[in-house]
């Protein structure tokens, strides 16, 4: 089969990388292409935005399959002009492509499909777009309306800032002011023929510029494949694609379908998980950038059958495509200055190097060989793409494969898929309890359930079960990553100081529940002996999304902010602080408690009445500033300063209750220091020398760039931090 792909980037070098693994492989040109894809396969000087210039090549050179890789083309009604031909093209036509091309219009689609999406006002001038922004109130979410090159979207707390970006694509169209919704973003990709659905596997990518999601937008800095985390949410990945097939892909299609605009092609489903469900961000026409480096190095079944099956109307008889179990993961290499005006023209080197790391291929992005010299031409470069058996194995290769190119300015996010690497990897060392499901495994702790009893037909899940084992492990985690060695005793060392803070703080109830239960005359002891030492029993509850932060000091990022604001989030403080002073009043500073794959987030208390409405909001500010009033007064008549921590509550099921809830006070949810070296200290390092792995990051902080997997701790670091864990433990219980 002869095949024509239309793009130049990153994405359509991807596809192209695919196609060339078939065997046979088919006969493949590109246009316009880049120095990436030349050197793979012919390119044509091509515009591919011109209906006509694209459909007069493809008849005249015998193409038999056109795919059809940035939105541009299909705005332009490249599709229409190659099916008004009777040539098979990959890719909707113009008025289907509008569900990319118009936020509006996809709103519309959704709304008279019933697919489930945040409320979105159309807003064509300044004083409506205002109107809009502060009925929804902040964060603002604002979107142009049409193609912007993945720069048209921001999301921010400053209402000053929304009405810049709105003003400035007013000049363009239209825009649209929609609802703020948190969660954990998903992108899936699903080929339809107008009439049936296929789905790949699901990805995450990364938006912002810069580590920990700071910075503004861009088109993609990175992005990895599969979401492991889907099968504590969902039962499975297939659960959740089975999900949005039902109530999202096929609605969609078969709304177009009705309208008399069938969608052939990739539709792009921009999802987020929110705590009221599913919902739609956007929708997109076409294969996404940077998830199809990550999608698609996966895919077992030929990729042009499947894209050939969708172009003419043949899915509904091919099964669903295979994948591999392995992971990818790709980073982005972008030009100085990106995501703004980017400096190009650079010279690139050391290719070679990177591709001789195992697991690795790079798909050009904007290159091309100026003087027999490979130079940028755009803003993002390169994806380095690397597949492994494992995110720790992926994330290792990529970043090895990277430290090996050179481009003068250039920067990527050195965050890339670290912390599912983290939470997932972690999950084999996971112990197999008797009678017991893991049903969640964390950095430092190992979530199980009752297995339910062989009559259940249900599937076990935190949403069903009465109650929890929460089980601390040795394990160690510093900069979104788990450290080899754990530090010994540490898991036992914080359940107990956890307990010993429950047994204390009796005016508020916890989650505690009886770790025996009498059967008949008998006492049996429901926690397993093999982690009795390290375990709390709880009764599961209704956990809200808050990270009650109080602090009674100065220090950490509260003086950073300090520094330049005079604040700390948006706490006026007095002026003349000084790096670990004590506050004159503690202060309540919430956080966003982000889920898996994110960074929690600092947030005000407006926000977090809306999150949780304005009683329990207030409810929780109290409990929290009256738990560290207590708490502190009880580790200041051990000679311990509490400085700040952080409490989470939950629901009672059953009775609505407010409960304190997971770990209370320990030194992994706590700054503690010595108060007589505080005191007599003379300097801030001194001073705040804190009982808890503040060792291990200063370790950390010294021998790693932050690159890759992370040095083993020493010996002598991991004693000095377990010495840490216990003088706290004896200095606060006498024990």
């Amino acid at each position: 089969m002869k095949i024509l792909v239309l793009g130049s980037g990153a994405r359509e070098h991807a596809i192209i990388t695919a196609l060339l693994r078939e065997q046979p492989r088919p006969g493949i040109e590109c246009a316009p292409g880049n120095a990436g894809i030349a050197a793979e396969v012919p390119v044509v000087a091509l515009d591919p935005n011109d209906p006509v210039a694209v459909t007069d090549y493809a008849l005249l050179h015998s193409v038999e399959l056109v795919v059809i890789g940035p939105e541009a083309p299909l705005v332009a009604g490249v599709a229409d002009a190659l099916r008004a031909r009777g040539i098979a093209v990959f890719g909707p036509d113009r008025a289907a492509a509008a569900l990319e091309g118009s936020k509006t219009f996809a709103k519309r689609i959704m709304d008279e499909a019933g697919v489930p999406t945040g409320r979105a006002v159309r807003a064509g001038t300044l004083a409506e777009a205002e109107t809009a922004l502060d009925d929804f109130g902040a964060p603002y979410v604002v979107k142009a309306d049409g193609l912007a090159a993945g720069k048209g979207v921001l999301v921010t707390a400053d209402r000053d800032a929304a009405i810049i970006h709105a003003t400035y694509w007013l000049e363009h169209g239209s825009v649209l002011i929609e609802e703020f919704l948190d969660g954990q973003e998903i992108s899936l990709f699903l080929l339809s023929d107008g009439e049936h659905v296929l789905p790949l596997s699901p990805a995450q990518d990364y938006k912002r510029a810069l580590d920990h999601d700071a910075g503004p937008n861009t088109g993609g800095m990175g992005a990895y494949s599969p979401l492991p985390w889907l099968d504590t949410e969902f039962g499975s990945e297939n659960a959740f694609v089975d999900e949005i097939i039902e109530t999202v892909a096929l609605p969609t299609v078969r709304q177009l379908a009705a309208e008399g605009t069938p969608f052939v092609g990739l539709l792009y489903c921009g999802l987020i998980l929110t705590d009221a469900g599913i919902r739609v961000i956007e929708f997109n026409a076409r294969f996404g950038d940077p998830e199809t480096q990550v999608v698609l190095p996966r895919l077992v079944t030929p990729l042009s059958g499947l894209l050939l099956a969708a172009a003419t109307g043949a899915l509904g008889a091919l099964p669903r495509p295979v994948f591999s179990p392995a992971v990818a993961v790709t980073v982005v290499l972008a030009s100085e200055n990106y995501p703004e005006t980017p400096l190009v023209g650079r010279e690139i080197t050391g290719l070679d190097a990177a591709l001789a790391v195992d697991g690795i291929t790079i798909a050009h992005a904007a290159t091309r060989v100026e003087g027999g010299t490979l130079v940028s031409t755009g803003g993002r470069v390169l994806s380095v793409v690397a597949v492994g058996d494992s995110f720790a194995e992926a994330r290792a290769r990529a970043y090895d494969a990277l430290g090996r190119i050179t481009l003068t300015g250039a920067h990527f996010r050195t965050d890339i898929a670290a912390r599912v690497a983290s939470e997932h990897e972690s999950s084999a060392s996971v112990a197999a309890l008797d009678g017991w499901t893991p049903v969640y495994s964390g950095k430092v702790r190992d979530l199980y359930i009752e297995t339910p009893t062989s009559a259940s037909t249900d599937a076990p899940s935190l949403q069903t079960a009465s109650r929890v084992l929460v089980v601390a492990s040795d394990r160690v985690s510093a900069f979104d990553h788990v450290l080899e060695p754990g530090i010994p005793g540490k898991g036992e060392l914080l359940t107990t100081l956890s307990l010993w803070w429950f047994d204390r703080l009796t005016d508020v109830p916890n989650h505690l529940v009886a770790d025996h239960e009498l059967v008949g005359s008998t006492v049996r002891e429901v926690v397993p002996a093999s982690v009795a030492g390290r375990t709390m029993l709880c009764r599961t509850l209704d956990m809200y999304p808050i990270e009650c932060v109080v602090r009674g000091y100065l220090t950490g990022s509260g003086w950073k902010e300090y520094l330049e604001t005079q604040s700390v989030c948006g706490i006026a403080l007095p002026a003349g602080l000084q790096n670990g002073d004590r506050l004159p009043e503690p202060i309540y500073t919430p956080a966003w408690k982000a889920p898996m794959g994110q960074h929690d987030e600092n947030i005000s208390f407006a926000r977090t009445a809306e999150l949780v409405g304005p009683t329990i909001a207030a409810e929780l500010r109290d409990l929290s500033l009256a738990l560290f009033a207590t708490a502190g007064a009880i580790a200041e008549q051990a000679g311990v300063i509490l400085a700040d921590t952080k409490f989470e509550f939950g629901a009672d099921r059953h009775t609505g209750v407010t409960v304190l809830a997971d770990e209370v006070l320990t030194s992994d949810s706590s700054r503690y220091w010595d108060a007589e070296v505080w005191r007599t200290g003379t300097t801030p390092e001194t001073r705040m020398a804190s009982f808890d792995k503040q060792i291990v990051r200063n370790w950390l902080s010294a021998h790693w760039d932050g690159a890759g997997i992370p040095p083993e701790l020493p010996t002598e670091i991991v004693e000095q931090t377990a010495a840490r864990y216990r003088e706290l433990l004896e200095r606060l219980t006498g024990a």
